[in-house]
């Protein structure tokens, strides 16, 4: 149980607090939300019925639990939300996605990985209320639970779901982190964010694999993060141009969203490409051994597909790359004793045998 104070003045005080509490802790802004998602909860249940989410059977586990927050967390009667900036300082993705021989990485899985710290300064933050009000009732989430937090960012007043799926701030773009505080505290909640996508269709036209299949709505089998992360099997062949030479995520749909002229650089050092791994070449990371990927995707986001996945991927860009060097590189691996990394490798070949004939 928590010994906070319930009168309104004092719980609308302890609100700024926490507030002023998480931008001391680094995050860019922090928001309050009800746990009403009841909308979100409907076009979450449409867009698992059509399938939409491919092979990511956890978004259609646990019930209610992602779109319910007290079933998930009984008592929870207030969400704190907050977003922590990640786009790395003078950052030119065009000119690797416009260089074949180039790796394109998202530009969230350059640095260190998010979730730890989100989850230590999360962690912080509810010390901090802890010491304020003493015990109370909470939980920590960083992308890691049956959360919908971009629904619950939005009802908290830190942007709105665009055309894309990803949340839009006025005043910063869309290069940041969420996460989430799960509360027993009745705090006041935030005015939600109004949508200002307009007639902007610019996430959807640039998209390369067309996965934004109408306004808001994004099918993930589709998406070349998908593809790219989730997905464990071998890459649908039609799809696989699509991909050029992003060998994990894909950032067009944020880059070309106009919003993000607002975006600003994060001042965390943990977000900076390590590794060299915004300067690398397909050939030079195709070239790593597992022991190499293990070491080198150290603390990174990057080893949760594992090194046969990022061996296929590779090659997919490698076949996309059209340079005659990528093929001893590719041959060198010709053996390799995973069938779906030979395959990959197969169409690769033929690939850029086709560019030489």
């Amino acid at each position: 149980m928590t010994n906070a104070p319930h009168k309104p003045q004092d719980l609308a005080a302890l609100a700024a607090r926490i507030k002023a509490w998480g931008q001391q802790l680094g995050f860019q802004q922090v928001g309050i939300a009800d746990t009403d998602l009841s909308v979100a909860e409907a076009r979450l249940q449409t867009w698992l019925a059509e399938g939409l989410h491919g092979e990511m059977d956890y978004m259609a586990r646990h019930g209610h639990k992602r779109s319910r927050p007290a079933e998930l967390v009984p008592g929870t009667l207030r969400v704190i939300s907050v977003r922590l900036d990640y786009l790395p300082p003078d950052d030119d993705p065009t000119q690797q996605l416009a260089d074949p021989a180039a790796a394109f990485i998202s530009r969230y899985a350059l640095g260190r990985d998010y979730h730890k710290v989100l989850r230590n300064r999360l962690q912080k933050l509810a010390e901090r209320i802890q010491a304020e009000v003493g015990p109370f009732g909470y939980r920590a989430f960083v992308d890691s639970a049956p959360v919908l937090e971009k629904p619950l960012a939005e009802k908290a007043g830190l942007g709105w779901i665009g055309k894309h799926s990803n949340l839009i701030n006025q005043d910063a773009g869309s290069w940041f982190f969420l996460g989430e505080l799960y509360t027993d505290l009745p705090l006041p909640v935030d005015v939600p964010a109004e949508p200002h996508c307009g007639t902007c269709s610019a996430c959807i036209d640039v998209c390369p694999t067309r996965a934004i299949v109408a306004p808001y709505q994004v099918d993930a089998r589709r998406c070349i993060s998908y593809l790219t992360i989730e997905l464990h099997g071998a890459i649908p062949e039609q799809l696989r141009v699509g991909l050029g030479n992003r060998i994990y995520g894909c950032d067009d749909c944020q880059q070309a969203c106009p919003w993000n002229r607002f975006a600003t650089p994060t001042p965390e050092t943990d977000f900076l490409p390590r590794n060299g791994l915004d300067t690398a070449t397909l050939i030079e990371l195709f070239g790593w051994d597992e022991a190499d990927f293990l070491k080198r995707t150290e603390g990174s986001p990057i080893r949760r597909i594992g090194w046969l996945r990022w061996l296929r991927n590779i090659a997919v860009a490698l076949g996309n790359s059209g340079t005659a060097a990528a093929i001893p590189a590719l041959q060198a691996r010709l053996n390799h004793p995973d069938a779906v990394v030979r395959e990959h490798i197969d169409w690769a070949l033929a690939r850029l045998g086709d560019y030489e004939s």
